[in-house]
């Protein structure tokens, strides 16, 4: 692991920012050449994530290094004059010009490649290229830009128009599309919690579809929405790992098979110990040993619960049937989503 060189007692953002001017005066970054990411830099330095941005936003800042789209931070630098002389007078670009979808964009690309502690709007802004203040003529605050982000994240994936008429194909659909979107977006997971509900409109067009697929068939609300909530929180609950394992990731500078094999004595130990004795006798019958796969988990999960839940939602389709509830009080509420 890297520990950069600087004065004692010298901010870890600024002994990062030091070494990174180093390898670029030393030609080791030449202009063009991608710098680390947020992600890399906590891996390298063994700093947090938030150090990490700091530093990627102050060498912005200095203008040392430039976000290029589909690129990522790169060394600043001249254009080539190859470049230059295929396009001596460049049309107006309207990409860039500022507007709240770019700021948006921008801050999502972040959240995605760096994740949600890395966005500021200091540094959106930066990766902008625009002055430090001209974002918030747009979005008032860091809070406020996240909702945006978050809504745009839930939008991205639209439903057909045509719904399919079984309700279990419905919600499967519904599932594995908000699955997709944890899985292009992992900090969307960190969000919300199922008690203070995410409150954005293209969240809730995913609480409508599936409350569509459970409507009609003699649920009383309370359980309808108890059955809608501990969907979601399956669908969530899984996703909100992606996140806490690249964040862990880059923290500890160790893959997630690092960290186990790091913690095999311990593991061994309590094999050992006699004091769980299932748990010995599943983990050495794994002879291949076990690797946690969250889409596998995700699917064996979903196909349980509806097929648990089967006999709960068409047993209500016989006429003048009791209506069992999931729960004793009537705690849901339709802002959740």
């Amino acid at each position: 692991m890297t520990r950069a060189t600087g004065a004692t007692g010298e901010p870890p953002y600024l002994r990062i920012v030091t070494e990174i001017r180093r390898r670029v005066a030393d030609g080791e970054l030449a202009p063009g050449d991608r710098v680390p990411s947020t992600r890399q830099i906590a891996g390298e330095w063994g700093v947090a994530l938030a150090t990490a941005t700091k530093a990627l936003t102050t060498l912005r800042l200095e203008g040392l290094v430039e976000a290029r789209p589909r690129i990522g931070t790169v060394v600043a630098g001249p254009a080539p004059a190859a470049s230059a002389r295929r396009r001596p007078s460049p049309a107006p670009d309207p990409e860039q010009e500022l507007s709240l979808d770019r700021i948006v964009r921008t801050a999502t690309e972040i959240a995605d490649a760096e994740g949600l502690s890395a966005i500021s709007m200091r540094g959106v802004a930066a990766r902008l290229g625009v002055a430090a203040m001209s974002t918030y003529r747009y979005v008032p605050s860091k809070e406020d830009l996240v909702l945006h982000m978050a809504d745009a994240a839930f939008g991205a994936e639209p439903y057909p128009v045509d719904a399919p008429e079984d309700w279990r194909t419905r919600i499967e659909l519904g599932a594995r599309t908000l699955w997709s979107l944890y899985r292009k977006h992992p900090w969307l997971a960190q969000l919300g919690s199922l008690t203070r509900p995410l409150l954005v409109p293209n969240l809730m067009v995913h609480g409508e579809w599936m409350l569509g697929a459970l409507d009609g068939h003699g649920l009383d609300p309370t359980t309808l929405f108890d059955i809608h909530v501990l969907l979601y929180s399956h669908v969530q609950g899984l996703a909100v790992h992606l996140e806490m394992e690249a964040h862990a990731e880059a923290s500890t500078g160790q893959s997630e098979d690092q960290w186990m094999d790091s913690r095999a004595p311990t593991l061994q130990g309590l094999v050992e110990s006699g004091r769980f004795p299932t748990f010995a006798k599943v983990v050495g019958s794994l002879t291949a040993g076990y690797d946690v796969n969250l889409d596998a988990l995700f699917e064996f999960g979903l196909e349980a619960l509806l097929d648990g839940l089967t006999a709960v939602i068409e047993g209500q389709e016989v006429p003048g049937a009791a209506a069992p509830s999931c729960s004793g009080d009537a705690h849901a509420s339709p802002a959740r989503p």
